[in-house]
């Protein structure tokens, strides 16, 4: 994102870890994005588009080598963006860090939600639905999903459907179950993935003043922190591709 404003928040990650988010506002594109590393190496970003209203999820998982899997892993969850989940990229880009060791903790938690994505997207003509998918999801082009809901919505606004296949679901595979319960790596199963953004700006804060005469105004004096989880749930051709998903 070129004309961006960055910042950098020391945060505390559920698991007690510390890490670094990195959150950038592009005010021109109307777009934000928050990104951090987790201590067993993988990588989330969370790209909110304000003019298409969409939000993108992204997440770089290390693959486990000695079951066969790749290098690392690239899954891409794609859902409508509402008002007021964010604060605007222009107020994002005029924030700045006051204190950089501070380790910062959410001062609303807003819970865990749980998303059926239901549909896949096709890559290659993912752009219109915004042009941000083409750059976070490049090495999920297999792996990006979306739910039927915000189809919906997307396609009342002109979206082309032909980019959303419907994915297999238990009334098209009758022993179709939870891959954290389904013990053969090479059966289709439905995977679920959960990841927690942990500390973003969602709301202004507004602070009322006085004038000389006495007539009240408010104005912006800040910004509200929030946590929020997201459990995605999924179909995968093969329990491989979800290994994280396994009961302990």
């Amino acid at each position: 994102m070129l004309g961006l404003a960055e910042l950098r928040v020391r945060v505390r990650l559920e698991d007690g870890q510390v890490a670094e988010e990195s959150l950038e506002a592009d005010s021109e594109q109307d777009c934000i994005s928050v990104e951090y590393r987790k201590a067993d190496g993988t990588f989330i970003t969370l790209l909110a588009d304000f003019k298409q209203e969409v939000k993108i999820f992204r997440t770089l998982i290390l693959g486990e080598l000695e079951r066969g899997q790749s290098q690392f892993q690239a899954l891409c969850f794609v859902t409508r963006l509402r008002r007021n989940e964010i604060i605007p990229s222009d107020s994002m880009a005029k924030l700045r860090q006051k204190n950089p060791r501070t380790v910062r903790q959410a001062e609303e938690l807003r819970g865990l939600e749980n998303l059926n994505m239901e549909v896949a997207v096709n890559f290659s003509k993912a752009l219109q639905l915004s042009p941000h998918i083409h750059n976070i999801c490049s090495e999920a082009q297999e792996a990006i999903y979306t739910r039927k809901e915000d189809v919906g919505f997307w396609l009342e606004r002109g979206v082309d459907g032909s980019m959303f296949e419907l994915q297999p679901s238990s009334v098209d595979i009758p022993d179709l179950e939870r891959c954290k319960l389904c013990t053969d790596l090479w059966k289709p199963c439905l995977c679920t993935y959960t990841l927690s953004i942990e500390w973003y700006p969602c709301m202004l804060k507004y602070c009322k003043n006085r004038d000389a005469s006495g007539k009240a105004s408010t104005y912006k004096c800040g910004i509200r922190s929030c946590q929020k989880a997201y459990s995605f749930s999924y179909f995968v051709p093969q329990k491989q591709l979800c290994l994280w998903d396994e009961e302990t």
